[in-house]
């Protein structure tokens, strides 16, 4: 007698931790800059370098990389842009967790604020939260069939589970020429960037990846020829394209995260040889994990009717699917000015990020908590400082249905913005209305008992000759042909035929004719 195996290949959470740390510096003015009068617009991110894993700990290296933009002292009132980084170091306590293990990292810029001290120094405050993952390739081999000679009963029960396909880290480059309308000027210098990705979906075909989202770019820019050099230029293209993933097929299953790893701009001529284009190239980091959904009927009970058979299991675990929880809410409030000594002619420029605060687990969903920071760039009434910004924080509450979650379900939110609009009501007061849309992955943690071998031994002849040879069995609640069987060492299908019976079905009364085939 011998057992049928398959393997199951998995991943498990083996260890996770999160820790928040402060960041604080002044930063010198580079002698190339100008002196700075005001500060009117920044923004911030977090550059990893290496995450080390020893024994229980973690050390990350980084650096927070700012930029910040502000009107030089003088009479000039063209923007510049200054640049720095604040680099750091930090061990966290992570247990079972061993030298050479793969950690992710991911990193949320909950806060930053940059400072004016003097002219030729700024203050720079973030608080940064990180989380670690480590996750842990396994295989389960599980019984699915027995193979035998000498008659036995076995059953089996239907297992829905996940199989890990493809692990791995790549990368996916988006190249864009993005031209200027006719009537912008051509590019003298840019004076600011912003890049963003959004909207990116993957979806699994024959041994490849497709990837599909948008781009929005926001330059701040001098022109060529003007009085009024300054120009603002904002657009969103869409992108699209393939990453090679040996082993991935259409209708796979996967866990795609992203983060935008390096962005290069160039001013690049057009055909006529006048610099009018943004050459934009960005490049995406990708941790990618592909799982086939598979169905098994595994090995759950043996039972011999001519020797005494014994199923040995174990508790296993497996992952299976609960779904991709997704959902949209409307935001929508105002910001109003701070200082009533400018006014805002002209809105610039508007942008906005989610940030998730807080998720857990509900009744058949996942309930999640965050806020909305809206940044806007305008243009002021005062001519000495005609740029100004101002910053809202909304709050968001959502919840995502995912029938059959639990608390020791395995997910994953992000918040993204499907669409932004910025208006003025007046000189002083904005209108902010915004689309946060979630999109998530939910995974089923599932404990099964597992067949892992069969003990077989020569037939109890005293306990056989203790049950009757025939009987009348009255079926109570709850009981199976399978448990009758077992108990008389009598094949199911025995019973079936002696009864004449279609299937197994049988219920709480029903009298079955027991005809024990074995005597000593």
């Amino acid at each position: 007698m011998e057992l049928v195996r398959k393997n199951i290949h998995m991943d498990r959470i083996k260890g996770q931790a999160t820790t928040q740390i402060t960041l604080e510096d002044d930063v010198n003015i580079s002698d190339s800059k100008p002196d700075v009068s005001k500060l009117i617009y920044d923004r911030g991110s977090v550059a990893l370098e290496e995450v080390k894993a020893t024994e229980d700990h973690v050390t990350i290296k980084g650096k927070l990389k700012f930029a910040v933009m502000y009107l030089p002292e003088g009479d000039n009132t063209i923007p510049c842009c200054m640049e720095g980084s604040i680099p750091f170091e930090e061990q966290v306590y992570m247990e079972g967790v061993q030298g050479g293990d793969n950690v992710k990292a991911k990193w949320d810029l909950e806060d930053m604020t940059i400072g004016l001290i003097n002219s030729r120094k700024l203050s720079v405050q973030a608080l940064v939260s990180f989380k670690f993952l480590l996750e842990a390739m396994c295989d389960e081999e599980t019984a699915v069939d027995l193979y035998h000679e000498e008659p036995v009963e076995y059953r089996k029960k239907p297992l829905e589970i996940l199989q890990m396909t493809v692990k791995k880290r790549d990368i996916f480059r988006i190249k864009e020429e993005l031209e200027l309308p006719q009537n912008y000027p051509n590019i003298f210098q840019i004076i600011w960037q912003g890049i963003n990705v959004d909207n990116v979906e993957f979806r699994a075909g024959e041994g490849k990846l497709s990837v599909q989202g948008d781009l929005h770019a926001f330059f701040l820019y001098e022109g060529e020829g003007e009085e009024s050099p300054v120009r603002a230029f904002a657009t969103t293209v869409p992108f699209s394209g393939m990453i090679e993933c040996s082993g991935c097929e259409e209708g796979m299953i996967g866990d795609i995260e992203y983060s935008i790893g390096h962005v290069e701009v160039e001013i690049r001529p057009d055909f006529d040889g006048e610099q009018r284009i943004f050459g934009v190239e960005v490049v995406l980091d990708l941790d990618i994990d592909i799982y086939e959904e598979t169905r098994l009927d595994i090995l759950s009970g043996v039972y011999g009717v001519v020797k005494e058979v014994e199923a040995i299991s174990r508790p296993a675990q497996f992952k299976g699917f609960l779904g991709r929880p997704a959902g949209k809410i409307k935001v929508s409030d105002r910001m109003k000015l701070q200082s009533s000594d400018t006014h805002m002619l002209q809105i610039l420029h508007s942008d906005a990020q989610a940030r998730i605060d807080n998720k857990e687990v509900v009744e058949n969903g996942i309930h999640v908590k965050g806020v909305l920071n809206v940044q806007t760039l305008y243009l002021s009434s005062d001519s000495k400082i005609p740029y100004g910004f101002v910053k809202g924080v909304f709050p968001f509450s959502h919840v995502l249905e995912v029938p059959g979650i639990n608390e020791s379900s395995a997910y994953k939110v992000n918040a993204g913005i499907e669409q932004l609009s910025v208006a003025m009501i007046d000189s002083d007061e904005l209108d902010v209305k915004a689309v946060v849309s979630f999109k998530g992955i939910a995974f089923d943690r599932k404990t099964e008992d597992i067949v892992t071998d069969v003990a077989v031994s020569e037939l109890n002849m005293d306990k056989l000759n203790e049950l009757p040879s025939i009987v009348i069995y009255v079926a109570k609640e709850g009981d199976s042909l399978w448990d009758i069987g077992k108990k008389y060492y009598v094949p199911i299908s025995q019973i079936k035929e002696t009864n004449e019976m279609a299937t197994e079905d049988i219920k709480a009364g029903d009298k079955l004719l027991i005809v024990k085939g074995i005597s000593k």
